[in-house]
């Protein structure tokens, strides 16, 4: 027997995408509501423009509607499916529109909320956030996917290992790689963008 997406518990992902195998419409709205959300932040953040970050979004659910009937429940989690669909083609965008003449987009990551009094506190948050997107802007693309899957999305470091198709070991490798050198480009601007030792 099926579950309805209107009963009380949840259904899981997988259950919901044989409903929509089936035919039920209902379930791909569920679906939608659940994971494109999450999908469009992680090519936002990737991609630094919103009609990309779009575009991104809808090809991977329609990926997603095109497999419904091949599904193995067995084979991976809905969501890290999604997750890499969504970052491989982040990928091919980013290779496509690369030219040297262009640079990274402000608004590559939403500005970080400051709740702190004073225009002084505000004006630093925004050079923090600025330096932060610069930083992972220089990132090779792999180092900036982990570290924005692991850091912004909170996924843990298996399920990347599954979006990025790697073992964990290069994942932590590339995490590690990615701190390391975002750490070596704000370094020099630790005092500028008010970080003190202690």
């Amino acid at each position: 027997m099926t579950r309805s997406p209107d009963a009380d518990a949840e259904p899981s992902d997988a259950a919901l995408l044989a409903l929509y195998a089936d035919g039920d419409q209902a379930a791909a709205r569920m679906l939608t509501a659940r994971h494109a959300p999450r999908v469009f932040a992680l090519a936002r953040r990737m991609l630094g423009e919103v009609a990309e970050a779009e575009d991104v979004t809808q090809e991977t659910m329609l990926r997603l509607w095109k497999i419904a009937p091949d599904w193995q429940a067995d084979r991976a989690a809905v969501a890290t499916w999604l997750y890499r669909v969504a970052s491989n083609l982040c990928i091919d965008q980013l290779r496509r529109r690369r030219n040297p003449t262009r640079s990274a987009s402000d608004d590559a990551l939403p500005e970080i909320a400051d709740d702190a009094p004073g225009a002084e506190h505000r004006l630093q948050a925004d050079d923090r956030a600025a330096a932060l997107r610069e930083a992972l802007a220089a990132l090779p693309d792999r180092q900036r996917l982990a570290i924005l899957l692991r850091h912004f999305e909170d996924r843990p470091n298996p399920e990347i290992a599954a979006i990025l198709d790697a073992s964990v070991e290069a994942v932590e490798s590339l995490l590690a790689r990615a701190r390391r050198d975002l750490a070596q480009r704000l370094a020099p601007r630790r005092a500028e963008l008010g970080f003190t030792d202690g």
